[in-house]
């Protein structure tokens, strides 16, 4: 296995149990695959750090008919070539129920593997619409797609009567997705679009988006990518006095955005799901977060732990561990989560979710500011 690949076994909650006469507690292998290295690692900590928790809670509650989760880590660093090499070693480990991929890009070719290998996938955070478009009967989300969060942030970004917009995106499969979405939108809203182009992610010099930006005389720009990028373009547009309002999707409501781009965070507006944390009937969840020192504030927390619930509910549902078993009665039933009550379409996609509109603040707290 290359090295770049981590693989981190982990047994949770006493995944090694005695049963009477010594037996041991029977396994079921939870693969929980995302970035733990690279440039948005940050979002693969609050995946991995919902997905321990929802197995540390649901083992200690009795497990999955009588048997423990286990989660099986993987590192795809957020990479689609990795996230193929990722997918492939999780069938090889025999896994038949996986919590990612995070992004997009990634999500996409490893969820072709899993399909094809009978091994059922809920994404926490891939926001694409067609990662559910190809008729799969395996695959599943906790999160909305962009095709609702785009016309959330355009039809915003509409009511501010804004003069000329500015949409960027880094080329990538979600960024470019929601990009146009909001491109749309705003199209379909009458407002006018000064330009509509993509930069390459991993560039650290936007000196000349800037310029192009100033000379276009926009007032909003909107960008479709993640943090990295946008906060670099926000501390190099504050260098260079642009007078402009950014916005950007829940692949930029990161705290690390505050590091990189210091008080030119201050005013971004972002699309993200809705305070989760800040629920009354989630409080004994959040307390048990608290009790580990962790955060469960990040848009990615509650959307990993929703998807082991349903995988372990989904099981007990089905009464059997057969994933298409378990994926049918995914579709036929209705689960209270975390995250609210979850219902399925025929896509795998889920039939109602919500974004919510905050504006960021340089000490990376957010105020909501439309819904």
């Amino acid at each position: 296995m290359q090295n770049n690949v981590k693989k981190l076994v982990t047994a949770i909650a006493a995944s090694v149990a005695l049963l009477g006469a010594g037996a041991a507690v029977a396994e079921i292998k939870v693969g929980i695959a995302g970035p733990m290295t690279g440039p948005v690692a940050q979002y693969g900590d609050m995946q991995f750090s919902g997905a321990r928790m929802a197995i540390e809670r649901i083992n200690a509650a009795g497990g999955v008919m009588g048997e423990n989760l286990v989660a099986v880590e993987y590192d795809d660093v957020c990479d689609p070539k990795q996230a193929v090499t990722v997918a492939n070693a999780l069938v090889n480990d025999g896994v038949k129920y996986v919590v990612g991929h995070l992004c997009s890009s990634s999500t996409q070719p490893a969820s072709d593997i899993y399909e094809d290998e009978g091994i059922l996938m809920i994404t926490p955070a891939s926001t694409s619409p067609g990662i559910t478009t190809r008729g799969y009967e395996l695959v599943f989300r906790t999160i909305g797609l962009d095709s609702m969060q785009g016309p959330v942030a355009g039809e915003y970004l509409a009511s501010l009567k804004p003069k000329k917009v500015a949409v960027i995106h880094d080329k990538q499969q979600y960024g470019e997705g929601i990009a146009t979405a909001v491109r749309d939108t705003l199209k379909d809203a009458g407002v006018e679009i000064a330009m509509f182009e993509g930069i390459t992610a991993g560039d650290k010099d936007f000196s000349s988006l800037v310029t192009k930006l100033k000379q276009a005389q926009v007032d909003y720009v909107y960008y479709g990518g993640y943090h990295p990028e946008l906060g670099l373009i926000l501390r190099q547009a504050r260098q260079a006095d642009l007078d402009a309002v950014f916005m950007g999707p829940e692949g930029v409501g990161n705290k690390d955005i505050n590091t990189i781009a210091g008080e030119a965070a201050e005013g971004l507006l972002v699309t993200l799901p809705p305070a989760f944390d800040e629920k009354e009937e989630n409080k004994d969840l959040i307390a048990a977060f608290a009790d580990k020192d962790e955060d469960p504030s990040g848009p990615f927390v509650l959307t990993s732990y929703a998807a082991v619930q349903l995988v372990a509910e989904g099981i007990e549902k089905a009464g059997s561990k057969d994933p298409f078993e378990v994926a049918a009665a995914l579709r036929a039933n209705s689960f209270e989560t975390p995250i609210g009550t979850v219902q399925y379409d025929k896509a795998g996609d889920m039939k109602s979710f919500e974004f919510v509109v905050y504006e960021w603040h340089s000490d990376g707290s957010k105020t909501p500011v439309s819904n």
